[in-house]
């Protein structure tokens, strides 16, 4: 069975940094995909970044694009979500999802991913 554990959550004023981290494990492939999503209160959630477990691709949301960086350490089973200049509007709960498919592309939907963590708070003060 497949469990996938986000930490690294907490609260930041604005401007400032934080790293998430998603640790899966169980079964995973090398050609899988991480991806991060967020959930703010009364929102749909969003996809923030994807990353495939082997290669270089990596995808961002507009709103993360310049300020985050997705990584990986597949010998950890681990990806990293860190986030710099950090806004209020980034308040969320943070999920990481993993999809088991193998896809060209990263995608961008929930519904494509399979597994998902508990998520993690992060709050940003202004």
């Amino acid at each position: 069975q497949v469990q996938v554990v986000e930490t690294g959550g907490g609260l930041v004023q604005s401007g400032g940094s934080l790293r998430l981290s998603c640790a899966a494990s169980g079964r995973t492939f090398s050609r899988n995909t991480m991806g991060w999503f967020r959930q703010a209160p009364g929102k749909e959630r969003e996809f923030v970044a994807g990353i495939k477990l082997s290669g270089e691709t990596t995808y961002y949301a507009d709103s993360a694009k310049g300020r985050f960086i997705i990584s990986r350490d597949n010998a950890k089973n681990t990806v990293y979500l860190e986030m710099n200049r950090l806004k209020p509007e980034d308040t969320a709960l943070y999920y990481c999802a993993l999809d088991i498919n193998w896809r060209v592309r990263i995608p961008t939907s929930g519904a494509e991913y399979d597994y998902w963590g508990q998520g993690t708070q992060v709050t940003v003060s202004s």
